[in-house]
């Protein structure tokens, strides 16, 4: 497996939450999606993990030093 894998999978956490936190909030404070909670919890969740794992392969080479190092000319 490679590096790409398993810094992606790292980061594939932070960005499922991220994108949770950002799902969750809109239907728990708008009274109109509490009211569906109940169904829309589950949603929030499996979306975040779906999204949230192609953005983290596209992040985690940008973790890496060596695409940080200067370009020769």
């Amino acid at each position: 497996m490679s590096t790409r894998f398993w810094i992606a999978l790292l980061v594939s956490m932070m960005t499922s939450a991220m994108i949770f936190g950002l799902g969750i909030v809109p239907v728990l404070a708008i009274p109109g999606l509490a009211e569906h909670a109940f169904a829309l919890v589950p949603l929030v969740v499996v979306a975040s993990f779906v999204i949230g794992a192609p953005l983290a392969w596209i992040i985690a080479p940008r973790l890496r030093a060596r695409y940080w190092r200067g370009r020769p000319a």
